[in-house]
Formats: C-alpha cells, sequence, structure tokens
C-alpha cells in the first residue's frame, strides 16, 4: 500500500502560524489591531494579514472597526469537542454528585499547552460571586492548574516554570521560579492541590488530577469562598475530591 507523501515543511510552518495566530484570538478578551496581533504570534505584519484573511474566510476570525476577533467557527469546532468527549461525559454525574456533596462548585478542566480549559462544571446551591463559562482558558500555575502543572514530564514543567516565574498571586505573595517549583512538587507528593487567593480574591479551591497509570487526564477542582471553605474543612474537602477524581478515572474508557 502506497505511503502518503509528507506534507512540505514550509505547509507545516504556514500551519504552525496559523494556529499561533488563531491562538492570540483564543487569548483576548477584545478585539485586537493587526499590529498587535502580529507582535503577539511574534510575525510579521504582511504574514499576520494573510493568515488573518485566510481564517476570516473560514469563519475562524472575525473583524469590525475596532480589530480582529476569534470567530463563530471556533464555537462549532469547541462544541463538536464537547459532544464528542468521552471525558467530560462520564464525569458530569460525578460533579454533580460531588457537588451536591459538598455544597460548592465542581469543575473539570484539561490541559492545552501551558494553560487550562474548564470543560465541565456543576454550580453549587450558592454560586460564586463569578460565573465561568464552559471553555475559559485559565493559567496552569494556578489553582486547580496546578493538579495538572504537577504531573508535567520534566522538561515542561522546567518551560512552565521558566514562562511564568516570578509572578504574584492576587493575594499580593510574590512566587519565584524556586517557590513554584517546590510548590508543584509538594503537590505531586501529596496528590492533590490546595489554592487560597492565587487567582481571584477570597476564593479556595481544592483540586485533584484525574488519572489513568501515568496519564493524567483532567483536573478535578471544587471552589468556594473562604468563608464557605474554612481550614477545618479542607482534609474532609480533600477527600471528597479525590474520591470523585479517581471515580472518573475508573469511568474513562
Amino acid at each position: 500500500m502506497a505511503t502518503a507523501p509528507a506534507a512540505p515543511a514550509s505547509a507545516m510552518r504556514s500551519l504552525d502560524r496559523a494556529f499561533d495566530v488563531l491562538g492570540v484570538l483564543e487569548d483576548t478578551r477584545q478585539p485586537l489591531r493587526l499590529s498587535e496581533v502580529a507582535r503577539r504570534a511574534d510575525l510579521h505584519v504582511a504574514t499576520t494579514q494573510r493568515i488573518l484573511n485566510v481564517l476570516i474566510d473560514r469563519g475562524y476570525a472575525a473583524k469590525d472597526e475596532t480589530g480582529y476577533v476569534a470567530g463563530p467557527a471556533a464555537v462549532a469546532t469547541a462544541h463538536a469537542f464537547l459532544v464528542n468527549n468521552r471525558l467530560s461525559q462520564v464525569a458530569l454525574p460525578v460533579l454533580q454528585e460531588l457537588a451536591a456533596t459538598v455544597g460548592q462548585a465542581a469543575s473539570l478542566y484539561v490541559r492545552v499547552g501551558l494553560s487550562r480549559v474548564l470543560i465541565a462544571r456543576v454550580q453549587s446551591r450558592n454560586p460564586l460571586r463569578y460565573q465561568l463559562p464552559i471553555g475559559e482558558k485559565l493559567p496552569l500555575h494556578l489553582g486547580a492548574g496546578k493538579a495538572l502543572a504537577a504531573w508535567l514530564p520534566e522538561s515542561e514543567l522546567a518551560a512552565l516554570v521558566d514562562q511564568v516565574t516570578p509572578f504574584t498571586r492576587i493575594s499580593g505573595e510574590h512566587v519565584t521560579a524556586e517557590d513554584l517549583t517546590a510548590d508543584l512538587r509538594r503537590v505531586r507528593q501529596d496528590g492533590y492541590a490546595l489554592s487560597v487567593s492565587e487567582r481571584v480574591l477570597d476564593v479556595t479551591a481544592v483540586s485533584a488530577p484525574v488519572r489513568r497509570g501515568d496519564d493524567v487526564l483532567g483536573a478535578l477542582s471544587i471552589t468556594g469562598t473562604g468563608s464557605e471553605l474554612t481550614k477545618a474543612d479542607h482534609t474532609r474537602l480533600i477527600g471528597e475530591v479525590r474520591r470523585a477524581a479517581d471515580e472518573i478515572a475508573a469511568r474513562c474508557p
């Protein structure tokens, strides 16, 4: 049987660049000028313009008088992922049970590069003052992201630490490369992540990886305010989250 010819290197570079531009549009919360898209994608303006024109034609980008944003085709792609993703499907009843048991919002994230994306969420009876939409892209080094980052291969972990440090958590705590590395090693050793006021002030998250063998499929997390998730509750909540994460893993094919 004949083997399909390999794609030319130039074609693969063009594809990489197109995804770089699309990634810029995914990450922004407001329209971007052409020059800003090019800067963030680290591409020449002319190259960026050509890529944007193709993305607009295909519906993956849109443009108005204020700049460029992601287009409606991106929504269709996300929908196709959600309706076909086995992890989010098997996790939903577990999230519902967990949220009902602990009385807090339960969320499931997967890693995308050096970020995490929310793919399933069940609100508590008393919703938090902030809402997270499905598809929200969040940092890997804060909150529930640490339950994913802690199991990264050493080279990827080093790249993450190098990219994000030093930084300051919303609480005002300054974090160095050494601090983050030690924090993530502690998460891996303990099997869970406990985060207080890291990304959002007065919000506590208890998170655990969904693991199947050596693979980390996602991160399960419950979140609540500091008054709702007190230190006295932490031990019980850690146990509930780890149990639920193991149940999701067991249900995955």
